[in-house]
C-alpha cells in the first residue's frame, strides 16, 4: 500500500486530492507554464495507474483523451490511486509543436539530467518525483505529420503481463514494438512500471471515435484492478488483432494525394489503395498494396513528395493467424 504519495515536496494521503503544479521553466517572456498533476486517491489500498498525454506537444487527441477521463470522474478510483499528468509538453502544447523550445524531442531524452536541456531536465523530474509511484502507466499518443494511426496499443513482445493488459484494453489493433532508446516507455520499463501505449488519430487533431476507443479502454483498464466506480458502465472489448511486424508503403510518385481505403481496413495483394495526380490534370499514378494487410496508418496529406510515407501495412500477425479480415 502506497500510504502516502509525496511529489515535488506535497504529500497526498489516501482519500484525499490535490493537483501540483509542476514548474521547472519558463517562457521567454519570463511568464509562468505549469504542468498540473492531477492525483485522485482512495481511501482503500490499491495499484498506482498513471495516465499521461502531450509528451509531444501536438498530439493534442491525446490530452483530450486525459481530459475526458478527468470530466467523467473515471479517474476517482475506487480503491488505489490515478494520476493524470493530461499535458508533460506544455512548451509544445502551447505552440502546437511535437518538440520542445531547445528543438529535442522529449521522448528520445529520457532518463535526461538535472542539469542537461530544458527537455533533458523535464525528463529527469518526471522520472525522479513521479514514475518512483508507479505501478502502471498508460501513455497516449497520435501519429506525426499528418498520418492517422488507428487506435492501437503497443507493447514489448514476450511479456505476459502486458499481454495481459492489451488484451484487456481491448483496442482493436496491438502491435509488438520494441523499447526505444531515449523513450518515455524504455524509462518506465527499467524502473518496472508496466505500460501501455496507445496510439490514436494524428497530430493537431480530435478525433472523436479514438478518443472513445482510448476512455473506453481505459475503463476496462482500471476494472481488471477494480479501480473504476460501479456507476460507469463497460463496453466489450474488440479481439484485439495482434501484429508481430508491419511496413510502411511509399509514394511511388509525388502530387496529390487521394487515398481510397479506410483506416484499419484488410486488403489483399495488388489492391488499389491510392492515386497520386498532377495538379493539371494530365497524370495519375496508382499506388497498390504490395502485399495483403491491415492498414494501421493513412496518410491525411493532400500532397506528397515520393517516397512519403503514405500506408503502414501489417506484414506478419501473431502466429501467423491470417486474421479476421473484416474491417476494424
Amino acid at each position: 500500500m502506497h500510504k502516502e504519495i509525496t511529489i515535488f515536496n506535497e504529500t497526498i494521503l489516501p482519500g484525499k486530492s490535490k493537483t501540483i503544479n509542476m514548474q521547472i521553466g519558463k517562457l521567454h517572456t519570463m511568464t509562468d507554464l505549469h504542468i498540473p498533476i492531477i492525483v485522485e486517491r482512495s481511501k482503500k489500498e490499491g495499484p498506482v495507474v498513471l495516465l499521461t498525454a502531450g509528451l509531444h506537444g501536438d498530439e493534442i487527441n491525446g490530452t483530450e483523451i486525459v481530459r475526458e477521463l478527468i470530466v467523467k470522474k473515471i479517474n476517482k478510483p475506487k480503491r488505489g490511486t490515478i494520476i493524470c499528468i493530461p499535458v508533460i509538453n506544455i512548451f509544445g502544447f502551447v505552440n502546437q509543436t511535437r518538440e520542445f523550445p531547445d528543438g529535442r524531442d522529449l521522448n528520445r531524452i529520457f532518463p535526461g539530467s538535472k542539469t542537461g536541456s530544458l527537455a533533458s531536465q523535464f525528463a529527469y523530474y518526471i522520472l525522479k518525483e513521479i514514475i518512483p509511484h508507479i505501478d502502471y502507466a498508460i501513455d497516449f499518443h497520435a501519429g506525426g505529420a499528418q498520418r492517422f494511426n488507428a487506435p492501437q496499443i503497443r507493447i514489448v513482445p514476450n511479456n505476459a503481463e502486458l499481454k495481459t493488459l492489451s488484451d484487456v484494453f481491448g483496442a482493436p489493433f496491438t502491435l509488438y514494438s520494441n523499447n526505444i532508446s531515449g523513450s518515455f516507455r524504455s524509462s518506465c520499463d527499467k524502473m518496472n512500471v508496466k505500460m501501455l501505449l496507445f496510439e490514436g488519430g494524428k497530430s493537431v487533431d480530435i478525433n472523436n471515435g479514438v478518443t472513445k476507443e482510448a476512455v473506453e479502454g481505459t475503463k476496462r483498464f482500471l476494472t481488471h484492478f477494480d479501480m473504476l466506480k460501479n456507476k460507469h458502465e463497460i463496453s466489450n472489448p474488440h479481439q484485439t488483432i495482434y501484429i508481430e511486424s508491419s511496413d510502411w508503403i511509399r509514394a511511388n510518385f509525388s502530387g496529390m494525394f487521394h487515398g481510397l481505403k479506410q483506416i484499419g481496413s484488410y486488403v489483399t495483394k495488388g489492391e488499389l489503395l491510392a492515386k497520386i495526380s498532377d495538379p493539371f490534370g494530365k497524370v495519375s499514378h496508382k499506388l497498390k498494396a504490395p502485399h495483403a494487410g491491415y492498414l494501421i496508418n493513412v496518410n491525411d496529406a493532400p500532397i506528397v513528395y515520393q517516397g512519403d510515407a503514405v500506408f503502414h501495412i501489417s506484414t506478419k500477425l501473431e502466429n501467423d493467424e491470417e486474421g479476421i479480415k473484416n474491417e476494424v
